[in-house]
């Protein structure tokens, strides 16, 4: 083999051929004046650029940093180092990594990609575009990935795919191309693309710790939890300590309900990059789940202004706040939060809940209202704008209200109606009709004034131009749900499903089968959706519901107990449910014990009132179980349920 002592530092600037790199290294090396121990640094840069190869990044930067140490005069030794830093993500260190490397020698003309790549990392999306216009030709293909992304990070999504798709289809085999279009297409919403851009990374390299992360990040959109966590697992196979992947690793786990694994995978992320912010938010959550906000609130502080603006630590911070007594203090993020996530249900809740505790009623309800006026409300949001109306003396619609959440009755699930006026809507929706970043609003706004045909119309058109978007497939759905043609609407919903299953269309595709009369697939939706996420709350109030009306009496106790678990012991409907659930098995104790509980918590909640009533009756105290029950078909004469109950006990 003959070896240019130039090919090394394309193959590494270039991102591709570092075996041969390794190979060749010593002919770089010996071209040198030697320094504090050139022997050490040559075998150290050969062994970190055969771990670069191999995907072991974390290895790959332990060995240039050994070879550094070595000869820390090397330019060539601390441009390898400041390339292993990029694939980790660390664009500061890679940043005075390549200053060293000119220092050293190295010809500034070959680090203007690293130097946009850099840049990138750090958030400057402009100076990453100059420097990246700035490469050579030989390295214009890394320059070119770098300024799509960059492109994409200020908002001009299209310029981005211009850039890359091109690419890629003209060269297929580049992995890192094909993962910087899987991240923006993910970015701008388009989860098909992304999906296949993802597959494709794979194909060209299935051993990138790149290629597997993306994969999982895709796997957890389209699948579930379940399924992302084998990937996150390959790639941290190839990388244990790489810090990104563990940390999307440990967020994924704890989602999954799995602490103990999760707590590894952040201190291993921690070893890997002390002082991460994204390592201190995740103990944060840890702790509070556990209980503990002193010791959240003590770990989020190490994070720093790092975790500003962030929507999850504004969440928990919040949440915080509350639990120490500050609720003005918990307004101030909150507000932050619903101004960027207007359709975030729980940042409502607790702002409407921090407001009422600062004596904001009014602001309260408000912000409570859009939620509150919702079908399926819940009865806390519903009680929440209650006691925001008591407090501003509107006595009668605070009735209205509690009327709502003492009902066991749920309307359908929807989509969050817009808080903009249909004119606005439709003004910003007019110039760009199939964009769906302003269409779907405007279809959901025309869908909550009643204008169906108008709404689906709009819908069909947005869909049809975005076949890869979720949200496009959703408020067709939607539209479909509103014109109370719920076959389709679970046609449209399936559509979002192939590529985002969260837990917004879930339930919007099982309620639409059930509505269509298509109880097994519903089922069989709801089933696949918590195998992938076996810690859903909401997906396992309904299976439990629906084990119960099955006759399947001791899965229905097992699911309500594992409610219990998530959610403790004073959620009143998981309560009732365990309570029912015992009755159904026989078992007399636990009913009346989770019946008298629920009752304790909510005396006026009809389906509550039932649920003890019949676990009394089951357990062999009708004169005590005809009262409750009585009750209960005076708080809901209409509920069949309780009238067959009543029916029974009564005689």
């Amino acid at each position: 083999m003959t070896c240019n002592p130039d090919r090394p530092l394309r193959a590494l600037l270039g991102g591709a051929g570092l075996a041969l790199a390794a190979a060749c290294i010593a002919v770089a090396g010996g071209a040198r004046v030697a320094k504090a121990d050139p022997a050490d640094a040559r075998t150290g840069i050969a062994e970190a650029l055969g771990q670069f190869q191999a995907g072991h990044w974390s290895v790959a930067r332990q060995r240039a940093q050994a070879a550094v140490a070595a000869d820390p005069g090397w330019g060539f030794a601390q441009a390898v180092l400041a390339r292993t830093h990029l694939a980790l993500g660390d664009g500061l260190a890679a940043q005075a990594a390549l200053d060293r490397a000119v220092e050293g020698g190295f010809d500034p003309a070959r680090a203007h990609q690293l130097r946009a790549h850099a840049r990138l990392l750090q958030g400057d999306a402009p100076g990453a575009i100059a420097e990246a216009g700035k490469a050579v030709p030989r390295y214009a293909g890394y320059g070119n990935r770098i300024r799509a992304q960059a492109l994409a990070r200020q908002g001009d999504v299209v310029a981005a795919l211009a850039i890359l798709e091109p690419t890629v289809a003209r060269d297929p085999g580049r992995a890192a191309d094909w993962v910087a279009l899987g991240q923006i297409r993910m970015g701008a919403g388009d989860m098909v693309g992304a999906i296949n851009a993802a597959a494709a990374a794979v194909r060209a390299d299935p051993t990138s710790p790149d290629t597997l992360r993306l994969r999982g990040q895709t796997m957890r959109v389209q699948y579930g939890l379940t399924a992302a966590l084998p990937w996150f697992e390959a790639a941290l196979a190839r990388d244990p300590y790489a810090h990104d992947t563990l940390i999307d690793y440990a967020a994924t786990l704890g989602d999954s309900g799995r602490t103990g694994a999760m707590l590894d995978a952040v201190r291993r992320a921690m070893t890997a990059r002390p002082g991460s912010v994204q390592g201190y938010y995740l103990q944060a959550v840890l702790a509070a789940r556990a209980g503990d906000p002193a010791t959240a609130r003590s770990v989020l502080q190490k994070a720093g202004g790092g975790v500003q603006g962030v929507p999850g630590a504004l969440l928990l911070g919040a949440s915080l706040d509350l639990a120490e007594g500050a609720p003005a203090q918990a307004t101030v993020g909150l507000r932050e939060l619903v101004a960027r996530q207007p359709t975030n249900i729980t940042a409502r809740k607790l702002l409407a809940l921090a407001l009422l505790r600062s004596d904001a009623a009014r602001d309260a309800f408000d912000y409570i209202r859009p939620a509150a006026e919702r079908a399926d409300a819940d009865s806390y949001t519903l009680t929440l704008a209650a006691r925001a109306l008591e407090r501003i003396g509107d006595r009668a619609g605070a009735a209205v209200f509690l009327d709502r959440a003492a009902s066991p009755v749920r309307g359908r699930s929807t989509a969050f109606a817009p808080d903009e006026s249909l004119g606005l809507l439709a003004a910003a929706a007019r110039p760009t009709p199939g964009d769906p970043a302003v269409a779907v609003p405007y279809i959901r706004a025309l869908a909550s004034a009643g204008d169906a045909a108008e709404a689906l119309a709009a819908a069909r058109a947005v869909a049809a131009a975005n076949p890869g978007a979720p949200a496009a497939q959703l408020v067709l759905g939607d539209a479909y749900a509103a014109a109370n043609r719920p076959a389709e609407a679970a046609t449209a919903y399936a559509a979002a499903t192939a590529s985002r299953f969260d837990e917004a269309t879930m339930l919007r595709l099982v309620d639409a089968r059930a509505r269509a009369g298509q109880r097994r697939e519903a089922s069989a939706a709801l089933s696949l959706y918590l195998a992938q996420n076996p810690s859903s709350v909401p997906a396992l109030r309904l299976t439990g519901e629906w084990q119960l009306a099955a006759g399947d009496v001791a899965s229905a106790v097992a699911t309500f107990e594992r409610l219990r678990d998530l959610v403790g012991d004073r959620d009143v409907a998981v309560l009732a449910g365990l309570a029912r659930a015992y009755a159904a098995a026989g078992q007399g104790d636990p009913a009346t014990s989770f019946g008298a509980a629920g009752y304790a918590l909510a005396p006026a909640n009809p389906l509550v009132v039932d649920a003890y009533g019949w676990a009394l009756y089951r357990a062999g105290n009708p004169g005590a179980a005809l009262p409750l029950l009585r009750k209960a078909a005076s708080l809901a004469p209409a509920d069949p349920v309780i009238a067959a109950h009543l029916a029974e006990v009564a005689g």
